[in-house]
């Protein structure tokens, strides 16, 4: 049995090495190792062996199957490269000329939340996610913001139950982190909001909002305009001014109000910038005491300051635009000016 094993896979091989073509090797293949194959006939003889001799045929079995499919696959892909080769000379296809792929790009707002982000990990900061459907505590109680306050009514705030809402800011990061994790840090997030909003050339319902939260010892106003004023200078050039306004936020304390020099008419005033010479980019301020000590931060030992700012607003005043809703209706004339 044995003897007869060796002579049919000698006999294989010798048709194995002969073979032209691919198809050949699939019919050699069929020939042996097919359901009525000549090797897989060996499998069905071992039931009217003795019991002690099966496994040594199983093994002369197992071993002749794995040298014929050995030798078919290497042959099989001799063959098919020598194949391929001809058919492309015969189509005379030259590989190396150009192709004119017509790629696509990145949405300008996923290019503006990109840099953002990098511009921030680049200098330490985690870069953070948390959920869109959140608890109201995170979203109002614990930012300080009162139980009378305006944002929290239903004309503003999309509920889902007693319990649960569509964030109406990314602050809700600011909680997360500060729960979960030990200062000192640095934080930023980016993600989508929600407000109950008209949609019109400057508001959406639905927009990006980019949150940024450092905890630390010693951490001052100095600290805040020090990365206000590099992240201006990274979005719209060197030559770009700042100015901070005073403000009002619940979960901040001083609060303020950036500024920029206007981008189009470098600060001489224009239908852009209202004639001001100065756009609005991000609100932020000193992180308030009350919200430190609401998740779990001493307040006494660590100070801290946060901003926030919407991506629409950033996109638009570094591509020049009126209009929010030209960054959501997919205009594949104005989508093609950002490849």
């Amino acid at each position: 049995m044995e003897k007869r094993i060796n002579d049919v896979v000698e006999n294989a091989l010798d048709l194995i090495g002969q073979a032209k073509t691919t198809k050949e090797i699939e019919q050699i293949r069929v020939k042996y190792l097919g359901k009525s194959g000549e090797i897989t006939a060996f499998n069905k003889m071992m039931k009217d062996l003795p019991n002690e001799e099966k496994p040594k045929m199983g093994q002369l079995v197992n071993s002749a199957k794995e040298r014929v499919e050995s030798a078919l696959k290497a042959q099989g892909e001799i063959l098919f490269n020598q194949e391929l080769e001809a058919e492309l000379e015969k189509k005379g296809v030259d590989i190396t000329l150009p192709v004119d792929i017509n790629l696509g790009a990145l949405h300008p707002l996923t290019k503006m939340e990109d840099d953002l982000k990098d511009f921030f990990a680049s200098r330490g900061y985690i870069v953070y996610d948390g959920p869109e459907v959140d608890l109201y505590e995170n979203n109002f109680d614990k930012l300080n913001i009162p139980a009378d306050h305006p944002a929290r009514d239903v004309q503003d705030t999309f509920y889902i139950d007693d319990k649960y809402l569509l964030r109406s800011h990314t602050s809700n990061l600011q909680v997360r982190m500060m729960e979960s994790t030990k200062p000192p840090f640095k934080m930023v997030g980016t993600g989508r909001t929600y407000r109950g909003d008209d949609i019109d050339a400057t508001h959406s319902p639905v927009f990006e909002q980019m949150e940024v939260l450092v905890v630390d010892k010693g951490v001052t106003m100095a600290d805040l305009k020090t990365t206000i004023r590099d992240l201006a200078k990274h979005l719209y050039g060197e030559n770009v001014e700042i100015r901070l306004r005073p403000s009002f936020f619940p979960f901040t304390e001083p609060s303020v109000e950036a500024d920029v020099t206007c981008i189009k008419c470098k600060g001489k005033g224009c239908s852009i910038c209202k004639g001001t010479g100065w756009m609005e980019i991000l609100g932020g301020g000193m992180v308030n005491p009350k919200v430190f000590d609401a998740c779990g931060i001493d307040s006494k030992e660590y100070t801290g300051f946060a901003l926030g700012a919407g991506i629409e607003r950033l996109a638009m005043s570094k591509y020049n635009l009126n209009d929010v809703r030209t960054l959501y209706e997919n205009d594949v004339r104005f989508l093609k000016q950002f490849k």
